[in-house]
């Protein structure tokens, strides 16, 4: 059975600088635009060209550095961020100017202060007038899962008869449960039939920590386009991390039965680099570029990794461009710490061995770290 392929869809430059206190430059956004090529995802969004001077020279050189991915730029429905979205993308080898425009009541009424037609206008002007200026146009409906259903199949049928080639639900502030989400989906595809037509995408945020599970959700429902981000940065407490749907699709492959053009073992490189220029660390525990993703400490953790990988481990580190590790501390076992010494060109055996792993016990118990070398001296003094 031939594999879906899904769009990976790459806001680590847009939604992702969004995070408070990232502000990339315009050669560290091109910098990042080259990995995320090698990285091999389809989409590129560079920015939102209309909000600053050095966000629009941001959008521009990413534009100008990448040439196999769609170069995307945000825009509100306003003349000024349409012309400036289609001015930095000039360069771009594919463009795509992505509008975005909230179809909740609260959102309509309190932000916006416009009524659900005048939403309806917005919604086909901007559109109408954007596809005059990109190669495509994808539209959003901000704050979507908090939209009656039927008004958002209303403006995506709009929007999609105005030019949109790319719908995007995305789930704004994090709300939906996954079940209530794939629901929201094909409650209003059912009533929007032109979406069958056209790229369905989802967007999620991470406000429950349900972003990846929501995406996936989506994906199952029939999105094909999935829009996501280096690390999971992005507002508030993030967007859906890249690199879990990523390799939640690899390797779940046999319930998934999709694909993407990702290059998996350029992941962690985009990881890093990604937590470089943005000062964003990573923490350790985080799925798949987490430092701790792939290293095992406990003791019988360890026999089984020595015996066979797939025991403890349902990846191979080396897909995602990293090595495991079994890093040595209380919880470890005797079988670790003697590769670990055998490594350093200590082969021990018998009561040295036990006396070595008993001394190395009693320095971690006290915590901190411990130096082989200070075990074996002590061993065989």
């Amino acid at each position: 059975m031939s594999r879906r392929r899904i769009q990976i869809f790459d806001t680590t430059l847009r939604d992702g600088e969004q995070s408070p206190g990232i502000a990339l430059q315009p050669h560290e956004k091109a910098e990042i635009a080259e990995q995320l090529e090698r990285l091999g995802v389809d989409v590129i969004e560079a920015g939102f060209a209309g909000a600053s001077p050095g966000d629009f020279e941001g959008v521009r050189a990413v534009a100008r550095a990448v040439g196999r991915p769609t170069v995307a730029s945000l825009a509100r429905t306003v003349l000024a961020d349409l012309d400036a979205a289609a001015e930095a993308l000039a360069g771009a080898g594919r463009s795509r100017i992505h509008v975005f425009l909230a179809t909740s009541a609260l959102h309509m009424e309190k932000k916006l202060g416009l009524e659900p037609q005048e939403v309806v206008e917005h919604a086909r002007w901007s559109v109408e007038y954007a596809a005059s200026l990109v190669d495509e146009v994808e539209f959003s409906c901000e704050d979507a899962t908090r939209s009656d259903p039927a008004f958002a199949a209303r403006v995506c049928r709009v929007a999609i008869e105005a030019g949109a080639t790319i719908i995007n639900l995305p789930d704004t502030v994090g709300y939906a449960l996954p079940a209530e989400y794939a629901g929201f989906l094909a409650d209003v595809r059912r009533r929007c039939p032109e979406i069958r037509g056209v790229t369905l995408s989802v967007h999620c945020h991470n406000d429950l920590g349900l972003a990846v599970a929501n995406s996936l959700a989506g994906i199952q429902v029939g999105a094909t386009q999935v829009e996501c981000t280096v690390n999971g940065i992005g507002e508030r407490a993030g967007n859906a991390s890249l690199e879990e749907i990523v390799m939640a699709l690899n390797v779940r492959g046999d319930h998934f039965e999709i694909e993407t053009g990702i290059n998996t073992a350029e992941i962690t490189a985009a990881s890093k680099l990604v937590s470089e220029r943005t000062g964003y660390v990573v923490q350790p525990n985080k799925a798949v570029v987490g430092a701790n993703a792939f290293a095992h400490e406990a003791g019988i953790h360890q026999d089984g990794m020595l015996k066979d990988e797939r025991t403890y481990q349902i990846m191979d580190p080396v897909d995602v461009g990293v090595r495991m590790t079994l890093p040595l501390g209380k919880h470890s076992g005797r079988h670790a710490f003697a590769r670990a010494c055998a490594e350093r060109g200590v082969e021990l055996e018998g009561e040295e061995l036990n006396a070595a792993f008993r001394r190395f016990k009693e320095r971690a118990d006290a915590g901190g770290a411990v130096a082989l070398e200070d075990v074996f001296e002590e061993v065989r003094a």
